[in-house]
């Protein structure tokens, strides 16, 4: 039987799936994973180095990206030859890399990389006396780079879509980029390449569903505010995405991570505050639910929004430490139960972990979510049990609280362990 060229190729990918590339979108899977990307460092005689490395085709023209990296033998804090994990960290719009970012990670044991996805590139890194990068990313003036990719603005992350050609769209560019900063990070020889993690902040947690759904490598994901949904309810986003028409659908298929996330098989905890204008709540549970494999949840009563605050909660840093280093998991919470006057969940700590507190939190108020004032409740930490399943002991509690009131809409309970470390059930709302 005589074969066309295009036949042949389509028989052999058939019959040999292994010599397909594995497409998701407009991101080859394949190439992004299996390729080291071309780098350069720029500068290697500071605590914190600097480097480019090579972006995926903007505009027909090869690209480049700016990254700062470090890790306790760039900070002076352990030998050459020492191993660590890895993590890659994702700035939110109107970011850049953050250097104080890095060295942060770099300082709990991290090899750690982060890159500026607006095509730019920032200031020189300065420390304070104390060796303390000082923020590089809110100071000074940014640089184009030459062969940067596009710039994060409105036009390039939602009116790209209207063009045939992805090589314009930031939502691809930026995904692309992290991968491309995973794999260059893991062919480093001080990175221990099968325990690495991604945290990104707003638009950078946005950024982290659609990476977590796409790269299986990581071993956890930290979304801090970003998530899907973003063509519904409140978001911010949703006037910019229905100006899109006609490719409206196109664009919620392609780049809103809601699309994504049943795909996502990497442990990830989801970090945000009850009243994000950006993020807003009802979207934010919708991302967490069509999340098929290991999920968690951190709400905060009006957490603030910003890039400082986005890397503050060291649960970020616990819950990635239980999955890279064998750190001491978050506490777990089940479904909260309502019953008589009382509303109660059940919370596994493996290994047992001491519960230092609980509380329920709600809303009565209407109108945006933006604005509304919570209550938040004490709860009573009342049993304390353990299982053991072979060598594994966990601690099981019963946290019980009043129930919500009639009137209140939005409601969820959270606990804090000895570590101060607080996480979440699941928002409930009101039908």
């Amino acid at each position: 039987m005589k074969f066309t060229p295009l036949a042949a190729v389509i028989t052999l990918s058939a019959l040999c799936p292994s010599l397909s590339a594995e497409q998701v979108g407009p991101w080859n899977l394949d190439a992004l994973k299996s390729n080291v990307p071309a780098m350069k460092w720029l500068r290697q005689d500071q605590r914190i180095h600097s480097l480019t490395y090579a972006g995926e085709k903007y505009q027909d023209r090869e690209t480049e990206v700016f990254a700062f990296y470090a890790s306790p033998i760039t900070l002076g804090e352990a030998k050459a030859g020492a191993k660590f994990p890895g993590v890659v960290l994702i700035h939110g719009g109107g970011g850049t890399a953050f250097a104080e970012w890095v060295q942060l990670w770099a300082k709990r044991g991290y090899a750690a990389i982060a890159m500026d996805l607006n095509g730019s590139r920032p200031p020189e890194v300065e420390f304070d006396a104390k060796g303390i990068a000082i923020g590089n990313g809110h100071r000074g003036t940014r640089t184009r780079l030459p062969n940067g990719g596009p710039p994060h603005g409105h036009p390039e992350k939602f009116d790209c879509i209207m063009t045939p050609d992805t090589s314009d769209d930031w939502p691809f560019h930026a995904a692309a980029s992290v991968m491309r900063a995973h794999s260059l990070l893991r062919s480093f020889p001080e990175v221990d390449a099968e325990h690495t993690a991604v945290t990104g902040i707003s638009w950078g947690g946005y950024t982290t569903c659609l990476v977590a759904s796409l790269d299986d490598r990581f071993k956890a994901a930290v979304p801090v505010y970003g998530c899907g949904f973003l063509h519904e309810g409140e978001s911010v986003q949703k006037p910019s995405i229905d100006k899109l028409g006609d490719h409206k659908a196109k664009w919620v298929k392609e780049y809103d991570p809601g699309s994504l996330l049943p795909r996502c098989r990497v442990p990830i905890l989801f970090v945000n505050g009850t009243n994000d204008v950006h993020y807003v709540l009802d979207s934010y549970m919708k991302s967490y639910n069509v999340v098929p494999g290991e999920k968690h949840l951190r709400i905060q009563v009006k957490m603030p929004h910003g890039h400082p605050p986005g890397w503050a909660p060291q649960e970020i840093g616990l819950f990635i430490d239980s999955k890279c280093r064998s750190g001491k998991a978050l506490p777990i919470l089940g479904q909260p139960r309502l019953g008589g006057d009382m509303v109660k969940v059940t919370v596994k700590s493996t290994p047992p972990t001491k519960l230092k507190s609980a509380a329920l939190h709600y809303t009565t108020d209407g109108g945006l979510r933006s604005k509304r004032e919570w209550i938040t409740v004490p709860a009573s930490i009342n049993s304390d049990t353990t299982e053991s399943n072979s060598a594994i002991v966990t601690q099981v509690n019963e946290i019980s609280a009043p129930k919500p009131p009639a009137n209140a809409n939005t409601w969820y309970l959270s606990v804090t362990d000895e570590r101060d470390a607080m996480v979440s059930t699941p928002v409930e709302f009101a039908k």
